[in-house]
């Protein structure tokens, strides 16, 4: 499996607020094995502090989690509200251990898996190489050696700050049998979310607003303008002459329109080849997290989670969308890691020259990882020769 499967979901007509656009995904047949419930942690000033092992800690704004039940019975089993304003001006930090736990403690607890929403992305993109160089090359640092990439953050924007959507979300109409959206930000794919129930998604519908999305997000939505809404329009060709013709007529309009909306325009993300990582397996279904191959193509590329069934269909995905220079920081680590970090075979794998390998990975954020006093005599070296 190395693409995503929205099979049973179908599209339906998006509504529009300024520059979002939110596309509902609709299930004929509801999924009914396998439900989500939100677990309410602190209001939106707090943050998270994560257990990974190995002495290594994920730390982020955390507003919730997401407990899993595959119980079968459906009952709720999370607490619901939460706090926002207010508080201290200190920023309290919920310690968790791991990102993904199996719940124990009641009769149920074999069939519940708690996770944190995204996190299991983002945990996956920062944790990218994360030990550093394979081989100990002269170009690198001590810290590179003993630390590899720790520290390693990434910036991004709460839901809340970014410009029009917390208005769209709000005035959004959820349909009968939704189960998810596409949400695009001048009409440009930001985010995907599904769930396996429509009871899920009224109940989830308000998380969007706290979910985390990337810097390129943010700007399109500030600086983006009003993108134009739907309107069918039937052509009177003189073929439309009864109510069966007219309504065959709309029907191909609808279908249009859904393969406009729901797959042209989410195309990169639905088409693009992904890495799967099995993080936890639940009787019949699977919990991973996906990375993209960082190509450099100027086409979108997500990180995201999901949960499949056996037959490999997407019951629960949530997606990040990568911006330009968090795709080049991947795709740089990628080939580092391919030719074993050594900084001439590197340039060469790429078609540049050392001097610019150089320069790309200074500019990637990762210049405390040189050793620049062998990287300038490297430089002058190459020059010379």
């Amino acid at each position: 499996m190395t693409r995503i499967d929205l099979t049973g979901l179908e599209v339906r007509p998006a509504q529009v607020w300024g520059g979002v656009r939110l596309v509902p995904l609709v299930r004929a047949v509801p999924v009914e094995g396998l439900r989500l419930h939100r677990e309410v942690y602190e209001g939106r000033g707090d943050g998270g502090s994560v257990d990974l092992g190995d002495r290594t800690t994920y730390t982020s704004y955390v507003p919730h989690g997401f407990v899993a039940d595959w119980s079968g019975d459906g009952a709720e089993a999370a607490a619901y509200g939460t706090r926002l304003g207010g508080g201290p001006p200190t920023v309290p930090v919920r310690r968790h251990h791991r990102l993904a736990k199996r719940r124990r403690g009641d009769g149920r607890a074999e069939k519940r898996l708690r996770f944190l929403p995204l996190h299991l992305a983002l945990e996956g993109y920062l944790a990218l190489h994360f030990g550093g160089p394979s081989v100990i090359w002269e170009e690198w640092s001590q810290q590179a050696v003993r630390r590899g990439l720790s520290p390693r953050a990434e910036a991004a924007y709460a839901g809340w700050s970014v410009p029009g959507l917390a208005e769209a979300l709000r005035i959004f109409e959820i349909h009968p049998g939704q189960c998810g959206l596409m949400l695009y930000v001048a009409d440009s794919l930001a985010a995907a979310f599904v769930v396996p129930h429509p009871d899920d998604y009224r109940v989830l519908h308000p998380t969007l607003i706290e979910d985390l999305y990337g810097d390129l997000v943010h700007q399109y939505a500030f600086y983006g303008a009003p993108v134009p809404e739907f309107r069918a329009r039937i052509r009177d060709t003189g073929h439309i002459r009864t109510l069966a013709d007219l309504r065959a007529a709309a029907r191909a309009q609808e279908r249009s329109w859904a393969e406009s909306h729901g797959t042209l325009m989410a195309r990169d993300l639905l088409e693009t080849p992904y890495a799967f990582e099995r993080v936890y397996r639940m009787d019949s279904y699977d919990l991973h997290r996906l990375l993209p191959p960082f190509r450099r193509t100027g086409e979108e590329q997500h990180i995201g989670e999901l949960i499949t069934d056996h037959k490999g269909r997407t019951l629960y995905l949530k997606t990040f969308r990568l911006s330009e220079n968090q795709i080049r920081r991947g795709h740089l680590l990628r080939r580092l890691a391919d030719c074993d970090w050594h900084l001439g075979r590197t340039a060469e794998a790429l078609g540049t020259t050392y001097a610019e390998l150089v320069r790309r990975v200074e500019g990637a954020g990762f210049s405390s990882l040189l050793n620049w006093h062998v990287v300038a005599q490297r430089i002058r070296e190459t020059q010379e020769g």
